[in-house]
């Protein structure tokens, strides 16, 4: 009599749902979705946080490079004034301003909100730029080194809360020497 009973016991039989795990599934699934798809939506924003910083790098890279190539030697070079300072063409090479509509027109997401700060350092030649010592003065002259920052706020979204509720400011700076 006690080994019938038992097998009606482990079968699920005796007792009503006492050893059966039928809807056990479908809870853990709702309790593990709450954690993982909050995780994979916030995987899938710092992707795209990172695909932005990329192009805040290469707009900085772009800009110092259109400052590098359009010094005050420029109209010396190419009898064109609107090349070498497409915002004011009574300037001798490319201005801050002209170095900012610049990171503007690249078409990067974000370009168009993108802060740029302009600096110039005059060197000798011989001893690196420090950059503590430099100013957003324009001189532009062959040796002198430029140096772009190019910043922007990416507005990171997270599930659940309101839309654009956290900011995170991506930038990038980079320096080179004037060649022309």
């Amino acid at each position: 009599m006690k080994v019938a009973m038992f097998h009606r016991l482990a079968r699920g039989i005796g007792r009503q749902g006492a050893l059966r795990e039928d809807g056990s599934s479908l809870v853990e699934m709702a309790l593990s979705c709450l954690i993982l798809i909050p995780v994979l939506f916030g995987i899938i924003q710092m992707s795209f946080a990172l695909y932005c910083y990329h192009f805040a790098a290469d707009a900085a890279r772009e800009a110092t490079r259109f400052a590098i190539v359009r010094g005050a030697n420029c109209p010396v070079y190419l009898s064109n004034n609107s090349y070498c300072s497409p915002t004011d063409a009574g300037q001798f090479g490319a201005t801050a301003n002209d170095i900012a509509q610049y990171v503007k027109s690249l078409g990067y997401p974000y370009s168009a909100s993108a802060t740029t700060n302009v600096q110039w350092c005059t060197t000798d030649g011989n001893t690196p730029a420090t950059w503590t010592s430099c100013s957003t003065t324009q001189n532009n002259s062959i040796g002198n080194q430029v140096q772009v920052t190019v910043t922007y706020n990416y507005p990171l979204v997270i599930p659940f809360l309101k839309a654009n509720t956290f900011n995170l400011n991506m930038g990038s700076v980079s320096s080179m020497t004037i060649v022309q």
